[in-house]
């Protein structure tokens, strides 16, 4: 059966996470419900590259699915954004190979972490960004980065209900960007634990701010132990940004 890859964008403000939960209103309940209103009442099941929680945003989650319709590639856009609600989006389709799996074969994904730094509260930024209102160091931010850049186990770096064994991981690349009041993270790995960039954004803030010393990124990856960490980020802040094959 024909397989298809799309590219989707949504926003999470609104949604209990990716993944289809009993009663609760999830991104993939919506694109499943739509592709059983194109496929007459059919259930078509929708694979991930990765779940993201709730509040969290997607620019490019990828999803495929199997389909027997012989829609013309160009429609497969159009038909789905005709039935999805405002906040999730198809934004590219294209075919791809019967032995293509959005996850298995992803070599690598980038995430982004928003923070608004500001006393002052902005309603238009609320559900976007995380709101920081303290003074911070950003050499002291950068210098801890380059700590965390290379192939290491990030046990530390991870949620407690992390549920995969192997949590060795390689980061390739962060980079903090300022622009006007807002502070970018970019996270570049070849994959990420759960809740890992949330955990790795909330203790550079920590080292930011000064409570924590920049150079003590090695000691604690090589804790293995959550607690040895920074808080958790808040979701609104992250975005799912693209993922690379």
């Amino acid at each position: 059966m024909p397989r298809f890859k799309c590219i989707v964008t949504y926003d999470g403000t609104l949604f209990a996470g990716y993944q289809v939960q009993p009663n609760k209103r999830t991104v993939q309940g919506e694109l499943e419900r739509a592709l059983k209103k194109i496929h007459k009442g059919e259930d078509i099941r929708v694979t991930a590259s990765g779940r993201t929680d709730a509040g969290v945003h997607a620019r490019g989650q990828v999803i495929h699915f199997d389909s027997p319709l012989n829609i013309p590639l160009e429609k497969w856009e159009i038909a789905l954004n005709s039935l999805l609600p405002d906040d999730v989006a198809v934004i590219g389709a294209a075919r791809a190979a019967e032995d293509f799996h959005v996850r298995f074969d992803a070599k690598g994904k980038e995430y982004r972490y928003l923070v608004h730094l500001s006393s002052r509260r902005d309603p238009f930024k609320r559900h976007y960004a995380y709101q920081f209102p303290y003074a911070l160091n950003i050499d002291s931010i950068k210098k801890a980065a380059a700590g965390l850049v290379g192939t290491h186990d990030f046990t530390s770096f991870c949620s407690a209900k992390t549920e995969v064994e192997d949590k060795v991981r390689e980061i390739q690349e962060i980079e903090v960007l300022e622009e006007g009041d807002m502070l970018i993270f970019r996270f570049k790995g070849t994959g990420f634990l759960y809740n890992m960039v949330r955990i790795l954004t909330g203790t550079l803030l920590e080292v930011g701010s000064g409570e924590r010393d920049a150079d003590s990124m090695p000691a604690i990856i090589e804790e293995k132990n959550r607690s040895a960490a920074g808080k958790t980020a808040p979701p609104q802040g992250l975005y799912l940004w693209k993922v690379f094959y």
